[in-house]
């Protein structure tokens, strides 16, 4: 089994109030989990109005499918209509059960 986790950070240019930068978060979320099949969760900066920085888990048989799938998660990040990628960081490893 191959354990990767992936740690987003995204600019909420537009949000003013916690409310706004949570509706983008979860919309971030919903999108990413719904589309890689990975777990997903707000990790830090939970009080900061403008910077969101996300967590993405992924399992698999293979480290190259494991790096894929956090590699497609960054590219999709970049691409976002609100949210600017300010940068993550990924870690591939194996644990044997």
């Amino acid at each position: 089994m191959v354990l990767g986790s992936l740690e987003a950070r995204l600019l909420v240019r537009e949000s003013r109030t916690l409310k706004d930068k949570r509706q983008v978060v979860r919309s971030v979320l919903d999108r990413v989990r719904a589309g890689f099949g990975v777990a997903a969760s707000e990790v830090g900066t939970h009080d900061d109005v403008k910077v969101a920085t996300l967590g993405f888990a992924a399992v698999g048989s293979e480290v190259a499918a494991v790096r894929d799938v956090l590699t497609r998660i960054q590219e999709a990040l970049r691409r976002h209509p609100v949210a600017e990628y300010l940068g993550g960081e990924q870690a591939v490893g194996h644990e044997v059960v």
